[in-house]
């Protein structure tokens, strides 16, 4: 069993699934903070030029 165990923990071939999971999560913060910082700019743009039409 124990041998068993170093041999599992040893082999590293790839990613797993909850590494690619952090990944996924990462990326959705960077896009939720970067939608969060221009969101307000974006929005009085769009409301400056509905009102400039």
């Amino acid at each position: 069993m124990l041998n068993y165990l170093k041999c599992r923990v040893a082999e590293e071939e790839g990613a797993t699934a909850v590494e690619y999971g952090l990944m996924v999560a990462l990326i959705a913060v960077v896009i939720i903070a970067g939608v969060a910082l221009v969101g307000d700019n974006l929005l009085a743009l769009f409301n400056d030029v509905a009102g400039n039409l």
